[in-house]
């Protein structure tokens, strides 16, 4: 079984623990996540996988199970400990039982603050956590014995980091603002300079804000927010759908870029749904 990401809408919001943060944390952090397989492993004792479309950000994968497989975009990772996983490609996780993840979805790492990471260098693989992640901090969390203080621990944890960095906070209050309202205003079309002069700095400094902040420029950042909220509508609402609210000039320009997004193996899914769509612009 293949669980695909906003088709399989209950297998994720089901068998995932997941809590969103607040506050200034959120700057950084999109939400915390555990598997919650156990009923699952009945159904399917051989396994599934769980598929994953591009995305904006980093997670952090802690393996508190078994060894389990990840593949980034064509290439399979044996993974027995923990990984850095960018999110801009397209991932598949093969579960066996025994497998228990426990995993952060940050939007930027608070790595930035104390170590020079490029994060335009990690693409296309899954990496070792250790670089970025204490020693002591992963043993803690998996020391620990439930996802709830598992999240009570990485809160108190990132939030001392934060107060320790409180000035420099500006890039990533920028570059997050600036996603939040592309999303919120549906505007994903703004060029870098139309950005950096409603922020009052240069083009050349968004764009390095953007790269220390989210691994890629501001033009393919907005651009893979725009199909993944144009993927979710389209399969939530597709009679309400229009191509047009979210800035693509035309039926076939919004396709091509559907095409780009999505796996080759699971643009079928979504097929009936353009059918439709092709139905409703023809009336």
């Amino acid at each position: 079984m293949r669980h695909i990401e906003f088709i399989h809408k209950d297998h994720f919001e089901n068998n995932y623990h997941r809590h969103y943060v607040q506050g200034k944390l959120s700057l950084f952090i999109d939400f915390f996540w555990q598997t919650k397989f156990e009923k699952l492993w009945r159904e399917y004792p051989k396994g599934f996988s769980d598929a994953l479309f591009p995305n904006l950000g980093y997670t952090y994968l802690i393996n508190i199970g078994t060894p389990f497989v990840m593949q980034v975009d064509k290439k399979k990772f044996g993974m027995k400990t923990d990984g850095f996983l960018p999110r801009p490609s397209y991932i598949e996780c093969f579960h066996q039982p025994g497998n228990i993840l426990f995993g952060i979805k940050f939007k930027v790492s608070p790595v930035i603050f104390e170590k020079k990471v490029n994060f335009s260098d990690y693409t296309g693989s899954i990496f070792p956590l250790s670089y970025l992640a204490e020693a002591s901090l992963l043993d803690k969390i998996k020391k620990t014995v439930s996802f709830e203080k598992r999240v009570l621990l990485l809160v108190k944890h990132y939030e001392e980091k934060l107060q320790k960095h409180e000035g420099s906070l500006k890039p990533v209050s920028i570059v997050t603002s600036i996603l939040d309202n592309a999303v919120r205003q549906h505007n994903y079309n703004i060029t870098v300079e139309e950005l950096a002069a409603q922020h009052h700095i240069a083009a050349r400094t968004l764009q390095r804000y953007f790269l220390i902040c989210t691994g890629t420029n501001s033009k393919k950042a907005l651009q893979v927010l725009r199909i993944r909220k144009a993927v979710n509508d389209i399969l939530s609402n597709p009679q309400k759908f229009h191509y047009s609210d979210y800035n693509y000039y035309d039926f076939s320009h919004f396709y091509k870029h559907l095409k780009q997004f999505l796996h080759n193996d699971t643009l079928k899914h979504i097929n009936p749904h353009l059918q439709l769509l092709k139905t409703i612009r023809k009336k």
